[in-house]
């Protein structure tokens, strides 16, 4: 019998223990109560995720990858996070991914078994090709899912960078990773339903890992993404608005010189601050490894 005694995330919270007495407006009061704790609880643990994104920066400098590893919630907001780095950073699909228990079908299902099995993770990292210089980052809110230890020990013994997210103190899986979070947001709104604080403690977690390494490999301009891809007519525009805002021009400008860049902001704002062509901008980037601000200091 698995003991969940000790565990945060399962025990029943005191301020909530009347909710199905509640009105639905004393309801959200508590809830939204309960929600405020979670920033609060990650601020604390801003230490143990420095250095997380810090190997993640040199991972991708090297050619490696992020990768997340989860079962059921936790899974699912790797993959979000994965799946969302693409269109706002442009990024390869390949360079930040998520795994998820089960594979595709449990993001919509619950696949009986799957984050039990210490063995299929191994097999989702294998089929990956992992190598030592990629980043493993396993994420669970009860510390101790069966598939996220067995994917750690497979990327440790391959000399892969490990990390650990858990919304317990004491995790299991923090033994597995060399760098491990654990965050405790107390217990549940709805006992035992992680996918309520913990959910929301690791969606900040997984936004700042992503983020801040996007940042610190030229994928942001002052605080502009500006290399964004434009999939659809809101990006379209969004990337015509961050063109302007980079170089204070008119919006007619940024259009013209969006289509002249092949639709590339970042080369886009390059041409403009300048002066130069798509061509030279180009060269310009890739002297300055796709930073705007190193290439505007050469």
């Amino acid at each position: 019998m698995i003991d969940l005694t000790n565990l945060t995330t399962e025990k029943r919270n005191e301020a909530t223990q009347d909710l199905d007495k509640l009105s639905v407006a004393e309801a959200l009061e508590k809830m939204n109560q309960e929600d405020q704790k979670v920033a609060i609880a990650v601020g604390k643990v801003l230490p143990e995720i420095k250095p997380v994104i810090e190997a993640t920066i040199t991972a991708f400098k090297n050619g490696g990858r992020l990768i997340y590893l989860g079962a059921g919630t936790s899974g699912r907001l790797g993959v979000l996070d994965a799946a969302e780095c693409v269109p706002t950073f442009g990024v390869s699909s390949k360079q930040v991914i998520g795994l998820i228990a089960g594979g595709e079908q449990a993001m919509t299902l619950a696949i009986e078994g799957a984050e039990d099995d210490l063995t299929l993770a191994k097999q989702d990292l294998s089929a990956l090709e992992l190598n030592d210089r990629d980043v493993v980052v396993g994420i669970a809110a009860s510390g101790r899912t069966p598939y996220v230890i067995g994917g750690l020990k497979y990327a440790r013994d391959l000399g892969a960078t490990t990390a650990s997210i858990a919304c317990n103190l004491g995790a299991l899986i923090s033994k597995y990773a060399e760098f491990a979070i654990e965050v405790d947001c107390g217990p549940e709104f709805l006992t035992g339903s992680t996918r309520l604080k913990a959910g929301t403690a690791q969606k900040l977690i997984l936004n700042m890992i992503s983020t801040i390494s996007m940042i610190g490999i030229g994928k942001v301009y002052h605080n502009l993404m500006v290399d964004v891809r434009p999939t659809n007519e809101k990006l379209v525009e969004r990337s015509k608005r961050i063109i302007m805002q980079a170089t204070d021009c008119t919006y007619e400008v940024a259009e013209k010189t969006f289509e002249a860049a092949g639709q590339d902001v970042k080369l886009a704002i390059v041409m403009l601050l300048t002066n130069c062509s798509a061509k030279e901008g180009k060269d310009k980037l890739q002297k300055a490894k796709g930073f705007v601000g190193k290439t505007l200091a050469q």
